[in-house]
């Protein structure tokens, strides 16, 4: 089992810029982010882009459902400020992408993996989603890596792992213990904490030895790793 710790930077830098948006994933590349962690949703013209909720209101003050508009639409409504997944890919260089899809349907999963391996980015990009996701990844690419979220302390069951066929569980950090990380890798799997935002916190899921950990405080997290055993990012 690797020992290696993952720095994940969840949605970019968003104490310094946006969420999911182009200066945000910049600045968690410049913090030295192993990967970035992005929302992914499509317009109703099937463009992958960058959006955590299911409308434009909470970031961009607008009550307007996604789905519901064109990707010029999107583009003139926040001032081309919401990305597509094409200039993420871009802007992250050669770091991993953590590829998050909030309810995803059929049709936008199949968008998303088509345009990661347009990009050529098969590689580096990875995902991450709850289980009906996570199946439609699996269909759409046989080859992806998934880490499949689970928010329970009950184990996936043995059908459902041989169907995903995940390399990580990813869990939030509050579920996590020493012993709940020794399952997972005992099983010969990968364990994903998120999202973790305090000293005290990312200290705690490193004494369990997980092997990733999504933060909103990448800075942070950075210097938390500086203090432990030199690693390098899976």
């Amino acid at each position: 089992m690797t020992t290696t710790v993952t720095a994940v930077a969840h949605r970019g830098d968003p104490y310094r810029a946006r969420e999911n948006t182009l200066p945000s994933i910049l600045s968690a590349v410049e913090q030295g982010a192993d990967a970035v962690e992005i929302d992914v949703r499509a317009t109703r013209d099937r463009v992958p882009v960058l959006l955590h909720d299911s409308t434009l209101e909470r970031l961009w003050g607008q009550d307007v459902r996604l789905d519901r508009l064109d990707h010029k639409e999107l583009t003139g409504r926040t001032g081309g400020g919401v990305p597509t997944l094409r200039e993420a890919l871009s802007a992250t260089g050669d770091r991993r992408v953590m590829i998050d899809l909030p309810g995803a349907t059929e049709s936008t999963v199949r968008e998303v993996v088509g345009t990661v391996r347009e990009c050529g980015a098969q590689e580096r990009a990875y995902y991450c989603a709850d289980t009906h996701a996570m199946l439609r990844v699996r269909a759409a690419d046989p080859s992806a890596e998934i880490a499949l979220t689970w928010t329970t302390l009950a184990p996936p069951r043995p059908v459902l792992l041989e169907a995903v066929r995940p390399r990580w569980l990813n869990y939030r950090f509050g579920l996590l213990s020493r012993a709940l990380a020794d399952r997972v890798h005992s099983d010969g799997l990968l364990v994903s904490a998120w999202t973790a935002d305090t000293r005290r916190t990312m200290r705690r899921l490193l004494s369990y030895g997980v092997d990733s950990i999504t933060t909103n405080r990448i800075d942070m997290l950075r210097a938390q790793l500086a203090k432990s055993a030199p690693r390098k990012g899976v």
